[in-house]
């Protein structure tokens, strides 16, 4: 399993139990790191491997004793809102101590760049998730974007989706109407900017309030380039309720046009009479993958987390204030306490709080399992780094799949909880030589106790540290051990290049 040619490594990680993020069952043995790659991989149970392991043994830099807990690829944490944090908290911290050694970026059409115009007044929401001043939207172009996240790395990897709405914030005026040929011409233009600099694909957030008047039409132009740039074409779509199966359709149709993999984002079903529905919906998709390259990703609760509006409480069985521009004090408190105490209707509440976000509980917790379960799903946080009071997810989503899911509930096995977010979401994303242990991969790592590890965060207190998580490796440096950053800042950004992902120290 390994190539014995190797003699000289820097790192070489002993006495682990190996599952190496294909789904194969696991196996003791070791690893071998050279600078950034995996250079071995040894099977204790193999006399050749036992022999070259112990030759390893004597030579490598440092030798690091694993104990026989789990050691796994870096998970991938398919969708977040991590644009900023990369820049102003280059540490990490939600995402290391759950072992994610990589983020995809700029979902649900937000984006943080390209931005060649200031905002005149508040940043238009849901915008404002990145950066309520406007202060961080100050690249121009996707390429001086790209150059920040080079010049100024972060401790973990990055690849960046290119948003819609920032698009269309950038450059039109009035957002309730479709855009005119020349708005098209040029929001065509940034998304070609864009992944040309390094991009891996576009993104849409058609359920958002300056997305909602973007035809499907608009949308397809807009995406043109994809076709030439090899990129994904990746949405929050324009409904996950009553109209979930026509949103799937307008997706799968615009993924056709652009010649793009589709991958639907934190696939859901929301509403009470569209409970167990999410059955139909897989169904849906898996008819249309024999045309068409489909994906998806989930998180593992059964509320969600956006901008506070009326339309959206309206719908939901209990609703938390996460953080308010005009009332900051009330972070985290119910939305209906927050009435009471103004002694206000919860719609005229919401008013005094805007601009704010919010928790909505609005989906039934089978559908989250019933869409977790599923072979091809992709884990992913879609936590918001900047809210006052987060949702739970920001810090607990990948952990708690492998505790509460895996190992407590039974849904699927742990090597199919790695899979999920590992070399599943490599795949989509064509991440190249990320995902798996395997010799000539990037040594993107995560050592955890599969007895112990599990999401700690909760609606209560959801800034919280995972459990079991006891080391995280990116590109063959050491990054987080044993609840601490270690201070490396060794993350690549990941950009697209011919079809493959490669990071940008290498362009």
């Amino acid at each position: 399993m390994t190539d014995l040619t190797v003699d000289l490594v820097d790192l070489l990680i002993f006495n682990a139990t190996i599952i190496d993020g294909t789904g194969q069952p696991r196996f003791n043995g070791a690893v071998a790191i050279r600078a950034d790659k995996i250079v071995g991989v040894f099977d204790g149970h193999l006399q050749e491997d036992a022999c070259a392991l112990e030759a390893q043994m004597s030579c490598a830099s440092i030798v690091f004793d694993a104990k026989g807990k789990v050691l796994s690829p870096g998970f991938i944490d398919a969708h977040t809102h991590d644009d900023r944090l990369l820049l102003s908290d280059p540490q990490m911290m939600p995402k290391l101590s759950q072992g994610i050694t990589t983020v995809i970026a700029g979902n649900c059409g937000i984006s943080l760049a390209p931005m060649p115009k200031a905002f005149k007044t508040d940043v238009t929401p849901p915008l404002n998730l990145l950066d309520e001043s406007g202060e961080w939207f100050r690249f121009k172009d996707f390429a001086s974007y790209l150059q920040a996240l080079k010049d100024h790395p972060s401790a973990i990897n990055c690849a960046l989706l290119v948003g819609h709405t920032t698009l269309r914030v950038a450059a039109m005026e009035d957002l309730n109407r479709e855009a005119n040929e020349a708005e098209i011409s040029a929001m065509r233009e940034l998304v070609r900017e864009a992944l040309k600099a390094g991009a891996i694909g576009v993104s849409t957030g058609l359920y958002y309030e300056p997305a909602k008047a973007a035809s499907t039409q608009e949308v397809v132009e807009i995406c043109r380039p994809l076709r030439e740039f090899q990129g994904v074409y990746c949405t929050h779509m324009r409904d996950e309720a009553d109209g979930l199966l026509a949103s799937l359709d307008e997706s799968f149709l615009v993924g056709r046009e652009v010649d793009a993999p589709v991958i639907i984002s934190h696939l859901k079903v929301v509403g009470v009479k569209n409970y167990g529905q999410s059955s139909r919906a897989l169904a849906h998709i898996q008819a249309h993958q024999d045309r068409q390259e489909i994906c998806f990703d989930c998180y593992p609760y059964p509320a969600s987390s956006t901008i506070l509006s009326f339309d959206r409480a309206v719908t939901a069985s209990r609703v938390i204030v996460t953080w308010s521009k005009a009332m900051p004090e009330m972070a985290g408190k119910d939305l209906s306490h927050i009435a009471q105490k103004l002694e206000l209707s919860e719609e005229e509440a919401i008013k005094k709080l805007d601009p704010a976000g919010a928790i909505y509980f609005r989906m039934d917790e089978s559908d989250v399992q019933t869409i977790l379960s599923h072979p091809q799903v992709m884990i992913g946080s879609d936590g918001l780094p900047h809210d006052e009071f987060p949702h739970p997810r920001l810090w607990g989503s990948f952990t708690k799949v492998l505790g509460h899911y895996s190992r407590t509930l039974g849904l699927f096995p742990l090597e199919s909880a790695i899979r999920k977010m590992t070399s599943t979401t490599a795949k989509n994303f064509r991440l190249t030589g990320r995902g798996e242990i395997r010799v000539g991969c990037y040594a993107d790592l995560t050592l955890f106790d599969p007895e112990e590890v599990n999401a700690v965060s909760s609606y209560e207190h959801p800034v919280a540290a995972s459990r079991g998580i006891l080391g995280v490796w990116v590109n063959g440096e050491m990054v987080y051990q044993d609840g601490r950053a270690t201070g490396r800042l060794s993350g690549q950004v990941l950009c697209h290049q011919d079809g493959t992902t490669k990071s940008m120290g290498a362009l």
